[in-house]
């Protein structure tokens, strides 16, 4: 099922950005925004090895004092609060 919507006060830069891409893709400026959408919307791919090291790292530069998972576990249930 698909669902119709109407667009307004489209700024003139961001109508003719999209006419022109729309013409490089060879598509309709409807197909256009339709792609352009599904392209801002789609679910970002998560790299788990980035994630990992950038908490290596992180982990790495922090000079506090050595927490616990207790410790960990009572400063989540202290901001839940």
């Amino acid at each position: 099922m698909s669902t119709s919507i109407t667009l307004k006060n489209i700024p003139d830069p961001i109508y003719q950005r999209i006419k022109q891409a729309a013409k490089r893709h060879h598509r309709s400026m409807n197909n256009e925004i339709i792609a352009c959408l599904e392209q801002a919307l789609a679910p970002r791919p998560v790299d788990i090895e980035a994630r990992l090291d950038q908490a290596r790292r992180l982990r790495e530069r922090y000079t506090g004092p050595a927490l616990e998972l207790h410790d960990i576990s009572r400063a989540i249930e202290r901001d839940r609060e």
